[in-house]
């Protein structure tokens, strides 16, 4: 008897592929029998733009890569920027680093595990964790005056201090993400449905993890415990107290309960840098206060008697970004460092020194060398491999995105399923086409 088989376009038009990627399905009845998969649909030439802009003005294009993690993208590229110049970020810049990755990690895999569920049918369980990540998008609305497009990150240091009251915010949404998640656990962990549809689907062996360079859940879900804030620890991980959650199986159930144990370690950090990091300025009274408009309003007409007499009072986005604030958070170079903005506002010095940071061929300069770093992004081990020729600019940008090496797998997870678990399997992935594309 012949063996026919056929093929089947599934994507980039088809819901569960997010318009980002094609796979084409050899099939023999529903069963698959090979996959070949089509990534490109979202090329950001993310590494020539970060070629052609200055240091600092080249990370807002950190934040599209993983545009659910965007926090943790940014401190990968100033980390590694660093690492070329030798320097290192005062303590509390490091604590609050580590507090907005955490929370950004949080974020990322409530997203995965809600839209995961949402697309085999669970919708109670998406609209919980979404709720958990408006929490935390707020939060993050909070420190850096945007919920996605973050842009925190400075090289030397991040853009602003902590907000007033953020700790307390923080305190006061964990028990609700808490239950949130507890909720949906509830309604997944043990459901026969859900286990039906995961269960001993896209089992990925260790042997073949290592092989594929996969990183992340994906590769612990397997059992090995390689975390890159544990195997090479940056900032401050080496003094925080966290678990490296692992599975046994490598299959679709593992993967998502190790991100589901991943998110308790994730609030854990946070709360422990809470309690570790160093104190930073009190709070200005408010007669001391002014708004930033009104450093320009009075610079142009003039007034520059009382300037040096006040701090600005800017809005979120540029909140804790005072003179104040700087000596604990930034490193002090101001041939590397965007200065407070009430000095750019109120002195011609900060005037220039702004505009001088910003401005090709007048911008940072890093010194010659390159350098690889690398972080625990979302989804595994994001690197970044930058070389500096000296200039105002990096001469080369090379990003290691961790969604890459399991898509290159993809057709060995797929390979004698049946179609309906493609859903299952590739929600596993959480693949983010910015990252993948770059």
């Amino acid at each position: 008897m012949t063996r026919k088989t056929y093929f089947l376009n599934m994507g980039p038009a088809h819901p569960a592929m997010h318009g980002v990627v094609r796979l084409i399905l050899e099939l023999e009845g529903e069963r698959i029998i090979n996959t070949e998969v089509e990534i490109g649909y979202l090329h950001r030439a993310f590494e020539k733009h970060a070629e052609t802009e200055t240091w600092n003005n080249a990370i807002p294009y950190t934040d599209r890569l993983n545009y659910v993690s965007p926090l943790i993208n940014n401190v990968g590229f100033c980390l590694a920027a660093e690492k070329i110049a030798g320097l290192t970020v005062p303590e509390r810049g490091q604590y609050i680093r580590v507090i907005a990755c955490e929370i950004s990690r949080v974020a990322d895999h409530l997203t995965c595990i809600g839209a995961n569920a949402m697309e085999l049918g669970a919708f109670t369980v998406f609209l919980y964790l979404m709720e958990a990540r408006e929490l935390l998008y707020r939060l993050i609305d909070d420190l850096c005056g945007a919920r996605v497009t973050t842009d925190y990150a400075r090289i030397g240091g991040v853009k602003a201090d902590l907000p007033v009251g953020f700790a307390e915010k923080f305190r006061a949404i964990a028990p609700q993400i808490r239950k949130l998640v507890a909720d949906s656990e509830a309604l997944l962990t043990k459901n026969r449905i859900f286990l039906d549809r995961v269960e001993g689907v896209g089992v990925l062996s260790r042997e073949d993890g290592l092989a594929y360079g996969i990183t992340g859940p994906f590769l612990r879900s397997t059992g090995i415990p390689y975390d890159v804030r544990r195997a090479h620890p940056y900032l401050v991980y080496d003094r925080l107290d966290f678990e490296i959650p692992v599975g046994s199986r490598g299959d679709n159930l593992d993967r998502y309960l190790v991100r589901l144990a991943e998110i308790e370690q994730s609030l854990r950090l946070v709360e422990q840098c809470f309690k570790a990091m160093p104190e930073g300025p009190h709070s200005l009274a408010a007669w001391d206060m002014k708004d930033a408009f009104n450093f320009q309003d009075m610079g142009k007409n003039g007034n520059t008697a009382l300037l040096p007499r006040c701090l600005a009072n800017t809005c979120r986005t540029l909140a804790g970004a005072g003179r104040d604030k700087a000596p604990g958070l930034l490193v002090q170079d101001p041939a590397l460092v965007m200065p407070p903005k009430e000095e750019t506002y109120g002195s011609i010095e900060g005037l220039m020194n702004q505009f001088e940071r910003v401005m090709w061929s007048w911008g940072a300069r890093i010194p010659a060398g390159e350098a690889y770093h690398a972080v625990e992004g979302g989804n595994g081990e994001l690197g970044f491999h930058i070389v500096s020729d000296g200039s105002d600019r990096a001469y080369r940008v090379r990003c290691r995105p961790p969604c890459l090496f399991i898509m290159a797998a993809l057709p060995k997870l797929l390979k004698g399923s049946y179609v309906a678990d493609v859903v299952a399997t590739f929600g596993s992935v959480n693949m983010i086409a910015g990252e993948l594309d770059r």
